[in-house]
C-alpha cells in the first residue's frame, strides 16, 4: 500500500506539475484553482512521510511532502513565467531575519544526538520559506487579494462541515476538524474568522450577510474545540477587530458606522445564546481539567529553561522530545506519578521555550524579532491602506497575530505544519500589501472628494460655470 502511495506522489510530481502549470498559464480559472489548492492544502494536509518515524513525539516526524508541495511547484513556475510582468524579488522583506533564525537552527544540530530528527525540521523550515517566497511574489494586484477572500470563505465552509460531522455524527467531545489537534484548529480558524468579521465591518458589499454567516461558522468551530485558551484568545481577537473597526474614520468607514453599531449589538446577543446552549460542555471542560496537566506544563517549562541555560545553541533542533527522557537529566525532576513513562515525557507547552531549548536563547531573540517585524509592518499597513478596500485584511491580521503570539506562550502548536504554513502565508500577505501600498499610493480623501473642489459653490455663483479641474 505504501508503495502505491509513492507511485501516486511521483506520478503527480512528474506529470501533474508540468500539466498543471501549462493549463494554469492558458486558463485563468485553472490558475485560480491552483491558487486555491495552494492555500487549501495547508488545512487538509494530504501528504506522505519519507523515512517516517510516527512514534517520535517531536514537532517533525519525517520528511513530509504532499499536495501543498505540488501546488507550490506549480505556483513557483507561474511566478517565474510572469517575471517580466511582475519582477521577482529574490529576498522578500523579513528574509534576513528568517535566514539568521534558520542558520542558528542549523548550528544547534552540533548538539543533537539524533541528526535525522533535526533534518526533519530543517526540511520543514525550507518548505515554509519557499511557501512564503512564492506567495509574496504571486500577490501583486488587488484582484489577487480579493481571490484570497474567496478562498478563505470556501475553506471556512469546508472546516465547518468537517467539524459538524465530527460533532453530530461521530459524537466527538472536543472537535479538531481536519487538523492534528484542536489547538491547531483554534489557531488556524482564528485567522479565517477574523478576516470574515473584519470584512463585515470594514468593506461595503452585497455579500455582507454571507460573510457574517462565515464568521459564525468559524466561531462555532472554535467553540466546538472546547479549548479554554482558544475561547479566550479568539474572544480577544474579535474584540480587537471590533475596536479598530470602530475607531477607523474616513469616507468609507462613515458609511459603515450604522452597520458597525448594529453588529456590535447583535453579535453579543447571538454569542450569548450560543454560549448558553454550549454552557454544559464548556463548564465540564473547565471543571474536569486534570490538575496534573498544569503541573506537567510547569515542570516541562523548567526542563526547557534548563536545556537553554546549559547550551548556548540549544540541545539540537527537534531533539527536545528525545532529550527530555532518560538517561538525560533534564526531565529527572518530573515525578513518576505525573509521567509514568520516563521514555515519553512530552513536549514543553510553549513555542518560545521550545525554540530556546532546542536552538538557544539567542535564536529565540531572533525569532521574536522576526515575529514582531511583521507585526509592526502590518500596523503600518493599516495607515498606508487607509483609503483602500483591502485594509480590512490588515485589521484582521493585527487581531490574529495578537492571538497567535499569545497562544504560542501556552502551546507549541505554532510548530505544527498546518499552522507554520499559515503564519508564513500571513507574513507574505503583510509584505505584499506593503508593496501594493507603495506602488498604489492613495490621494488624501480631502483632495479627492472635497466638495469645495469638485462642486460649484452656492455662495459664489461666479464659479458655477467654470470647468472642473482635476
Amino acid at each position: 500500500m505504501s508503495e502505491f502511495k509513492y507511485l501516486i506522489f511521483f506520478t503527480t510530481l512528474i506529470i501533474g506539475v508540468p500539466v498543471g502549470f501549462l493549463l494554469a498559464q492558458k486558463f485563468k480559472f485553472i490558475e485560480k484553482a491552483v491558487f486555491f489548492l495552494f492555500i487549501f492544502f495547508t488545512c487538509e494536509m494530504v501528504d506522505i512521510n519519507f523515512v517516517s518515524m510516527e512514534t517520535y513525539r517531536g514537532t517533525s516526524k519525517g520528511f513530509e511532502f504532499g499536495m501543498v508541495d505540488i501546488s507550490m511547484l506549480i505556483m513557483l513556475l507561474l511566478v517565474i513565467a510572469r517575471s517580466r510582468r511582475y519582477p521577482i524579488e529574490c529576498f522578500p522583506p523579513g528574509s534576513f531575519l528568517f535566514f539568521v533564525y534558520f542558520i542558528l537552527s542549523l548550528i544547534s544540530i552540533i548538539n543533537a544526538d539524533i541528526y535525522i530528527y533535526s533534518a526533519f525540521e530543517v526540511n520543514k523550515m525550507f518548505r515554509m520559506y519557499l511557501y512564503f517566497w512564492i506567495a509574496y511574489n504571486y500577490l501583486h494586484k488587488e484582484e489577487h487579494f480579493e481571490s484570497l477572500a474567496i478562498c478563505f470563505g470556501i475553506i471556512i465552509t469546508y472546516i465547518f462541515l468537517t467539524v459538524v460531522e465530527q460533532k453530530y455524527v461521530q459524537g466527538v467531545f472536543q472537535n479538531r476538524g481536519p487538523f492534528p489537534h484542536q489547538n491547531s484548529l483554534v489557531m488556524y480558524m482564528g485567522f479565517l474568522g477574523s478576516v470574515a468579521l473584519s470584512r463585515v465591518l470594514n468593506k461595503t458589499s452585497i455579500w455582507v450577510p454571507l460573510w457574517f454567516l462565515l464568521f459564525g461558522m468559524a466561531a462555532f468551530c472554535i467553540l466546538s474545540t472546547l479549548s479554554r485558551a482558544g475561547l479566550a484568545l479568539f474572544s480577544l481577537n474579535c474584540t480587537i477587530v471590533f475596536l479598530i473597526s470602530l475607531i477607523l474614520r474616513d469616507r468609507i468607514q462613515r458609511k459603515l458606522n450604522r452597520r458597525k453599531l448594529i453588529i456590535v449589538l447583535v453579535v453579543p446577543f447571538f454569542a450569548g445564546a450560543v454560549l448558553l446552549k454550549a454552557s454544559d460542555s464548556i463548564i465540564e471542560r473547565f471543571t474536569t481539567a486534570p490538575e496534573e496537566s498544569t503541573i506537567t506544563r510547569i515542570l516541562l517549562a523548567q526542563a526547557a529553561i534548563k536545556m537553554a541555560n546549559e547550551n548556548i545553541f540549544g540541545i539540537g533542533l527537534n531533539n527536545f522530545a528525545h532529550k527530555i527522557n532518560d538517561p538525560y537529566p533534564y526531565g529527572s525532576h518530573i515525578p513518576s506519578t505525573i509521567s509514568s513513562d520516563s521514555d515519553a515525557r512530552g513536549l514543553v507547552e510553549t513555542s518560545y521555550l521550545m525554540i530556546a531549548a532546542e536552538t538557544g536563547w539567542p535564536n529565540l531573540v531572533v525569532f521574536l524579532f522576526f515575529l514582531f517585524y511583521f507585526y509592526f509592518k502590518n500596523i503600518a499597513n493599516i495607515f498606508r491602506l487607509r483609503h483602500s478596500d483591502i485594509r480590512y485584511l490588515s485589521v484582521a491580521i493585527l487581531a490574529v497575530l495578537t492571538q497567535v503570539y499569545l497562544q504560542s506562550t501556552l502551546e507549541w502548536v505554532l510548530k505544527q505544519t498546518n499552522n507554520f504554513y499559515q503564519l508564513m502565508f500571513i507574513f507574505s500577505i503583510i509584505s505584499a500589501m506593503t508593496r501594493f501600498a507603495k506602488l498604489n499610493p492613495s490621494k488624501p480623501i480631502s483632495s479627492k472628494y472635497s466638495p469645495s473642489k469638485y462642486s460649484p459653490s452656492k455662495s459664489n455663483p461666479s464659479t458655477s460655470n467654470r470647468p472642473i479641474s482635476n
